[in-house]
């Protein structure tokens, strides 16, 4: 077997660096968000605090996952690396 990395496994890592990885990377992360939402409604309803705490902390990581895949874009420009 050799140690090199296939073509394929190539271009599947070089993917998640390129704008269209980008993009499927925030939409998973702001699907996240709407489990976090339906995570907080429920904890209002139960007024269970440390849950509605469990939620605004899972709410801040996915708020600073988006901007980080936003920068991310602004770093790739119109240079993708999957077109090249």
């Amino acid at each position: 077997m050799s140690s090199k990395p296939s073509k394929t496994l190539s271009k599947a890592k070089g993917f998640k660096k390129s704008k269209t990885g980008t993009y499927l990377s925030i939409g998973t992360t702001a699907f996240g968000a709407l489990s976090t939402f339906k995570q907080v409604k429920k904890a209002r309803a139960e007024h269970d605090t440390l849950k509605l705490v469990d939620a605004v902390v899972s709410a801040a990581a996915i708020v600073t996952g988006i901007a980080i895949l936003v920068r991310e874009l602004k770093r790739i420009g119109d240079d993708d690396v999957l077109l090249g």
